[in-house]
């Protein structure tokens, strides 16, 4: 199960969660991971935004805005976050279950 961060703001139920669409989206529109430690003012509310995109896309910059000001212990939000958007990316390097027939066998010439 992909891993969530659930909460209750102002009376309605959210569900924060990074697919492989919503991280493919938040890197078509600039996001870079690895720049986190250099502009962190652009890049952690980003971070924020973007586990919206799966569940609550259409949830107003201003909500987002005033919902991570509310949050609480925000190094920890944010270290849980990082963990979330990178469960996309390492599915991308899983193996294949080992059914007979599922499986590309692949050589390499040199």
């Amino acid at each position: 199960m992909a891993k969530q961060i659930t909460f209750n703001f102002e009376g309605t139920d959210y569900v924060l969660e990074y697919t492989r669409r919503t991280v493919k989206q938040m890197e078509a529109e600039g996001f870079v991971s690895g720049e986190i430690d250099s502009k962190p003012m652009s890049l952690l509310p980003a971070l924020f935004a973007g586990a919206f995109k799966a569940h609550h896309r259409f949830v107003k910059p201003e909500v987002i805005d005033n919902i991570y000001a509310a949050m609480p212990d925000k190094e920890g939000l944010i270290g849980r976050l990082a963990e979330m958007y990178n469960e996309p990316i390492l599915t991308l390097l899983e193996e294949p279950e080992d059914k007979p027939g599922k499986k590309v066998l692949w050589t390499a010439s040199w």
